[in-house]
């Protein structure tokens, strides 16, 4: 199995950077897609931005142009870069893991991010 493991959420100002960052361990070889998804209080979980393992990414409408997905194949690291948040950015941040092959579907235990107005 993976276990993913998040750092770096907490309290920031509005216009301010956060940088979050998960790093995958057990068996986290040939992941195929990381990602990180949001979970606003009262809101479904949404997808913010994945990038596959050929370093393709993509990101949600809301942070397109503010948010940065990176990843580090080798370390099985995945880094999500935040500039420019807003109040709406708050939220419990998850990191995600999939693999094809054995239909891996891994969650981290989640970071929570608050953004002040």
């Amino acid at each position: 199995q993976v276990q993913l493991v998040e750092s770096g959420g907490g309290l920031v100002q509005a216009g301010g950077s956060l940088r979050l960052s998960c790093a995958a361990s057990g068996r986290p070889f040939s992941i195929n897609r990381m990602g990180w998804y949001r979970q606003a209080p009262g809101k479904e979980r949404e997808l913010v931005a994945a990038i596959t393992d050929s370093g393709r990414s993509n990101y949600a409408d809301s942070v397109l142009g503010r948010f940065t997905i990176s990843s580090d194949n080798a370390k099985n690291t995945v880094t999500l870069q935040m500039n420019s948040v807003k109040p709406e950015d708050t939220a419990v941040y998850y990191c995600h893991a999939e693999r094809y092959r054995d239909a891996l579907d891994a969650w981290g235990q989640g970071t929570l991010v608050t953004v002040s107005s």
